[in-house]
């Protein structure tokens, strides 16, 4: 069974930088692709990138394009999302999901999800 935990989320001002992680249990991260969604208050869940596990292809949303950037530790059994230059439009739940690559991405197991608030 696919266990997958967020860490690394927290408040920040605008501008500013975070990195997520998402540790894989129950099956090697390079065997599955993981993707990284997000869930605004009041809003629908929405994907933000996902990494393949075969070609280490990437997708990333238009709105973190050039902002955010996906990666995966294969040793730690680790993906990350940096992202960067942060805007209060950023503050959601982010969650990591492991599943098919597709296109499009096909979640099948989803962890507990990390707050990210960014405001001055």
């Amino acid at each position: 069974q696919v266990q997958l935990v967020e860490s690394g989320g927290g408040l920040v001002q605008p501008g500013e930088s975070l990195t997520l992680s998402c540790a894989a249990s129950g099956v090697s991260s390079d065997l599955v692709a993981i993707g990284w969604f997000r869930q605004a208050p009041g809003k629908k869940r929405e994907g933000v990138s996902c990494i393949s596990s075969l070609d280490g292809g990437r997708f990333y949303a238009d709105f973190v394009k050039g902002r955010f950037t996906i990666s995966r530790d294969n040793v730690k059994n680790k993906v990350y999302l940096q992202m960067n230059s942060l805007k209060p439009e950023d503050t959601a739940v982010y969650y990591c999901a492991a599943g098919d690559y597709g296109p499009p991405f096909g979640p099948f197991s989803w962890g507990q999800g990390t707050q990210v608030t960014v405001s001055s």
